[in-house]
């Protein structure tokens, strides 16, 4: 019986160190997390922030930057051009992307997965392709010009042009936000409404725009955000119309002056922070639509508003086709206008002649890269904060780095990198212009997309499993390979697909960091607009989205897979 007792003791001790040598191990990993979104992401804008209040030789200025800022006019012009723009984008842009929410999920109309297909396309490709086929069809040669001066617009260049593909770019962003707002109504306020009577139209200023009033606030601020700090867009129809994305790209490329480039980083940072923390007040403040009572909500047929809302939807489709298929067609015309016959010229041009095919090989890498390490990396680093204790002020800084980059714009980031891994003394300098920099930056830059999904998905598996696990004195990553991971795919695939697209589309975030061995396809495509290859430009933008769609269809298909393999259960 010693013996027996001895050898009890002896397992209930190997058992007891392993237990603790797993939660060690869980610590010293969300540790490794936490330095990499330091290093990282907190790092570069600390720097920036720092850089504003130096001068050219380093020395400490305090806030004379800034106060020389205010006394320049041309740059309070491009402040006060970037936030009148986004303003008169987010109202313009606001009201378009309702109707046609409220058509997908108010309506009985047919082809509903048809027109939100369409609408969801811009996505694949680089904003500033909406930019380029504006000039083809406005542009000084372009096929309606006449048409656009007409209606007292001289010409597309400025304002105009900025505006109008912005609300072509955005359009999928606040859709999608309006479509899950207006998707999450109980059918029985409606049912109610109907009983006594109630207008169509009181129903819909009492009972809809109420229950959407959120989402609307979100697609307004998300809106904003996007127009004040993209940055391609400006760059290719802005013409002499300055704001402040074009004016940092400026300063800090054209001018070396990265102090002033600094100041005009921390005005971009501003209104991201500012909506980023307006979104956060909103939300908390937001109350359930769907409680366990509710039913949800089903259009009920009606011929002249399903009607109605199918022309609408035929218009918004039709611009946004007709915006595709201008750059589609311009990119395999011979030399325009005068010779439209089809061929592969500006495509030999691009890809052989400019050497862009480089630069799509090397945003190929990059995108996967950032696929397979932003997945992996983000995916563990919310498995740690969710299903593993301890260190809970170390759990608090993760948290909060891994929604930081929600409210910091690519090219502020983008800068901030510049400033940080070229500095002299940084011994992560050797990353300096390399494709492994790009792909972190990229995937810092998009961080928090893919952490709130994995969270989303994680929180809605039972805590039982780790409970379980944790009696039977399994190790955490031992649950994590065998349970975890393979309920959790479809959430993973989605991941890989969200960075991976983004990769191929972004330019803001990188445009400061290539170097000529490892520019990517986004950022030739300025130059190639630069150079006045506008043709080439636009192959190269088609050829970005083809990429794009080939590797949605990939996506989906290994999300099928994966479904059939690891969500049997669900069926």
């Amino acid at each position: 019986m010693p013996a027996l007792s001895a050898s009890r003791l002896h397992n209930r001790r190997v058992v007891h160190l392993r237990q603790h040598g797993a939660d060690r191990l869980a610590h010293v990993a969300l540790a490794l997390i936490a330095l990499a979104l330091c290093v990282f992401l907190a790092a570069p804008l600390l720097v920036i922030l720092l850089q504003s209040l130096q001068g050219r030789a380093g020395e400490y200025v305090g806030l004379d930057n800034f106060i020389a800022y205010a006394r320049t006019p041309a740059l309070l012009d491009s402040l006060w051009n970037s936030v009148w723009v986004s303003c008169v984008v987010t109202l313009v842009e606001l009201p378009l992307a309702f109707g046609f929410a409220y058509a997908l999920t108010r309506s009985c109309m047919p082809c509903k997965t048809w027109f939100r297909g369409v609408t969801l396309v811009p996505l694949l490709a680089p904003s500033l392709l909406s930019a380029i086929s504006l000039i083809y069809w406005f542009g000084n040669q372009g096929v309606l010009k006449g048409a656009m001066q007409a209606l007292g617009i001289e010409q597309i260049y400025g304002a105009p042009g900025i505006v109008l593909a912005e609300c072509i770019a955005i359009f999928p962003h606040t859709l999608m936000i309006l479509v899950t707002a207006l998707g999450l109504s109980d059918a029985r306020l409606y049912e109610a409404a109907d009983a006594m009577g109630t207008s169509a139209w009181r129903k819909f200023f009492t009972i809809t725009l109420p229950g959407a009033k959120y989402g609307l606030i979100s697609a307004a601020l998300v809106s904003f955000t996007l127009v004040m700090t993209d940055f391609g867009i400006p760059k290719v129809i802005g013409g002499n119309f300055n704001v402040l994305a074009t004016d940092v790209f400026k300063l800090v490329i054209g001018q070396q002056d990265f102090s002033k480039g600094a100041v005009v980083a921390m005005l971009l940072l501003a209104p991201a922070v500012l909506s980023f923390a307006v979104d956060h007040f909103v939300s908390r403040r937001q109350t359930a639509m769907l409680t366990a009572r509710a039913q949800p909500y089903k259009a009920k047929p009606a011929p002249f508003f399903d009607r109605l809302m199918t022309a609408y939807c035929l218009l918004v489709t039709g611009l946004v086709l007709a915006i595709l298929g201008m750059a589609v067609f311009a990119s395999f015309a011979s030399f325009w206008p005068y010779d439209l016959q089809p061929s592969l010229r500006h495509y030999q041009l691009g890809l052989l002649d400019a050497e862009v095919g480089v630069a799509f090989f090397n945003s190929l890498s990059m995108a996967a890269g950032t696929a397979l390490f932003g997945t992996a990396t983000v995916f563990v680093g919310a498995y740690l904060l969710e299903k593993t204790r301890g260190w809970d002020a170390l759990r608090g800084l993760v948290r909060l780095l891994a929604v930081l980059p929600m409210a910091v714009p690519g090219l502020v980031l983008g800068l901030g990198y510049i400033f940080f891994f070229n500095a002299p003394n940084n011994p992560l300098g050797g990353l300096y212009h390399s494709l492994s920099l790009l792909t972190l930056c990229t995937i810092a830059h998009f961080y928090t997309t893919g952490h709130l999904t994995a969270v989303t998905a994680l929180k809605s598996l039972d805590g039982e499993f780790e409970s379980v696990s944790a009696s039977l004195k399994v190790p955490f990553y031992k649950t994590f390979w065998r349970v975890t991971l393979p309920l959790c795919t479809p959430a993973l695939i989605d991941m890989a697909r969200y960075f991976f697209i983004n990769a191929m589309t972004t330019i803001s975030a990188v445009v400061f960091l290539y170097s000529p061995d490892t520019k990517l396809a986004s950022v030739a495509i300025l130059n190639l607009d630069e150079a006045g290859e506008m043709g080439a430009a636009a192959a190269m933008a088609v050829l970005i989205a083809v990429a794009s769609a080939l590797a949605t269809l990939l996506f989906m298909s290994l999300a099928w897979w994966a479904s059939r393999r690891t969500q049997a259960w669900r069926r």
